[in-house]
């Protein structure tokens, strides 16, 4: 029969009031989901603000490889007036030993080998240089101490040549705490540790602590240093190592 269901009965009238409401709610739904992606979109977008930032997101820029790091602090330099006295390394001062020329000195964290010439005063009353067509020369200053013996012993080398780097040229890779060896004349060989390295300007050098009186046995190394003038020919700076003798060896 028209308008009847199968099973009997008569159609339901239409709701109209149902009709709104379900239309009403299917809206409410459409825009709940918009608000949530909304949500969601402005979240991803600033993750920090919602507490929602990985250590990876919040990695600080310093932290970043630059393809550079070798894994190791970088150099603590040494600063302080000119009158200061040099500094110590840890362990305590070795003895002083009885006066010997030395002949080779070795410093293994950066590979240096190299014999030892003397040197003494040039014409203009500056101390003389290693030569400079030996690249793997370092020099001592005959009129202070020598190494070991009590006071400070004073070793020069050139940072580079015009040709090559030279014997020095990585000496402000040197850390705290590394030893330099010396052997000498007398079949002795003196180990010092090193106490702090310096960058000075050749303007202010400090004379007093390299050259200074002192009652144990020092070692001071120095090159070149900082940026190159073109116009005068030299370093701008002076890189210093002080070391401290803090024991010795038959050999």
């Amino acid at each position: 029969m028209a308008g009847q269901y199968p099973f009997g009965g008569q159609q339901p009238p239409q709701d109209k009031g149902s009709t709104v409401l379900r239309a009403v709610l299917l809206l409410a739904a459409v825009a709940g989901v918009v608000t949530v992606v909304a949500g969601l979109l402005i979240v991803l977008n600033s993750p920090a603000e919602y507490g929602l930032a990985s250590e990876r997101d919040a990695l600080p820029l310093t932290a970043q490889p630059d393809g550079r790091t070798t894994g190791e602090p970088a150099q603590a330099l040494f600063k302080a007036e000119p009158t200061v006295p040099p500094p110590l390394p840890q362990p305590a001062p070795a003895p002083p030993m009885l006066p010997s020329t030395p002949q080779r000195i070795i410093i293994k964290r950066l590979g240096i080998n190299a014999p030892i010439t003397s040197l003494g005063l040039a014409k203009d009353g500056t101390i003389q240089v290693p030569a400079a067509n030996n690249a793997n020369l370092v020099g001592w200053y005959r009129n202070m101490s020598t190494p070991g013996e009590a006071g400070p012993a004073v070793m020069l080398g050139h940072k580079d040549t015009r040709t090559s780097p030279a014997v020095f040229s990585r000496l402000n890779e040197i850390r705290y705490g590394d030893t330099i060896e010396v052997k000498r004349q007398d079949r002795t060989t003196a180990v010092f540790t090193v106490g702090g390295v310096e960058q000075a300007s050749k303007k202010t050098f400090p004379t007093q602590r390299v050259y200074g009186s002192q009652a144990n046995a020092q070692l001071h190394l120095i090159t070149c240093g900082g940026t190159y003038n073109r116009t005068i020919g030299h370093y701008t700076d002076n890189i210093i190592v002080y070391a401290t003798m803090t024991s010795s060896y038959r050999g």
